[in-house]
């Protein structure tokens, strides 16, 4: 079980589809770059390109954050990936929802409730260990009705718990709705956009 201190460096982002969570999640990680001297901006992919709808949406999110950041793609092993910055990283996940679905298309069959919610242990172990600054960007799927398939359950409620299981280790929560920045939890002061 995860120790649930706080790591108050740690910034959980949400919102719904086009809500602005990722330009915003850049922003604050750009910022935090630019307080700590010496520091490396890191962006972890968790997409798969399975068509060209989202090589496109890849390819604006490449266009909008320009060169400045060392990129690194990382669909399943996500735990692995971030145990791996340390001190003077900047890091943004983009996105939790995006690695949970590859989970689930990874174990397939043996998705299990239990299963799934092991590999979001990992990750939370992992958060709360490191030493790097991380923001992570995470889909609110939860206000809509409880989708109808066994698959779709199972990642919705997933979801769901992997948000809350983050937020409980972060220090800032910040909700993202039609571009605007609502704080749920702030334990540090909230970086200006």
């Amino acid at each position: 079980m995860v120790n649930i201190n706080t790591v108050k460096k740690h910034h959980l982002v949400l919102g719904g589809a086009r809500s602005g969570k990722s330009s915003f999640a850049e922003a604050q990680v750009v910022s935090k770059v630019n307080q700590s001297e010496g520091s490396t901006l890191h962006y972890v992919a968790t997409a798969i390109c399975f068509d060209e709808e989202m090589k496109e949406r890849v390819q604006h999110h490449k266009n909008r954050r320009g060169t400045q950041w060392v990129e690194h793609e990382e669909p399943v092993a996500l735990a692995d990936k971030l145990s791996q910055f340390g001190s003077t990283d900047v890091v943004l996940v983009d996105c939790l929802t995006l690695w949970l679905n590859n989970v689930l298309y990874e174990l397939g069959d043996d998705a299990t409730n239990l299963k799934v919610e092991q590999e979001i242990e990992h990750v939370c172990e992992v958060l709360a260990k490191s030493e790097a600054q991380i923001v992570m960007v995470s889909n609110e799927v939860g206000l809509g009705v409880v989708p109808l398939g066994k698959v779709s359950r199972l990642f919705v409620d997933n979801a769901g718990r992997m948000n809350q299981a983050v937020a409980k280790i972060c220090g800032q929560v910040t909700l993202i709705a039609a571009g605007l920045p609502l704080s749920l939890k702030d334990e540090i002061s909230m970086v200006k956009q």
